[in-house]
């Protein structure tokens, strides 16, 4: 395998680590849940917090695919099963507010639908990429 298909091997895991920060960083501050007047919160706040760990383990798996290259394959088999689980997050796994125009469903929801289906691409695209430098190898 030539330099530049072990440098391209790294564009899926870098697109996936700089995706899962701003997810992560996001759930909590610009794209996250509601605030309510009170200084309260509702169930969309166990939504932002559940995103918050999938985009910090979708971080430790990009993380991992760059320094570990024998197990790059797998990691991007986890960082794609995570990454679903980033997408089934809100509003399917976890609830939120009910009114269509709360900051959770109007932002956060499909903010973070399409940052982690992003991320879920990029992912197949890595393990792809990985299935077909492994069959030239042979």
């Amino acid at each position: 395998m030539s330099i530049k298909q072990q440098q391209r091997g790294l564009i899926p895991g870098i697109i996936i680590l700089l995706l899962a920060l701003i997810a992560a960083i996001g759930s909590q501050s610009f794209l996250g849940a509601c605030v309510h007047e009170d200084g309260g919160f509702g169930n969309c706040h166990w939504s932002a917090q559940m995103l918050l760990g999938v985009g910090v383990l979708e971080v430790a798996l990009a993380a991992m695919a760059l320094i570990f290259k024998k197990e790059r394959a797998g990691l991007y088999i986890a960082a794609l099963l995570s990454a679903l689980l980033g997408i089934l997050a809100p509003g399917t796994l976890m609830p939120l507010c009910a009114m269509p125009t709360m900051r959770c469903r109007a932002l956060m929801q499909p903010s973070m639908i399409i940052l982690f289906a992003l991320m879920a691409i990029a992912a197949l695209c890595g393990w792809l990429m990985v299935r077909r430098n492994r069959g030239e190898g042979h």
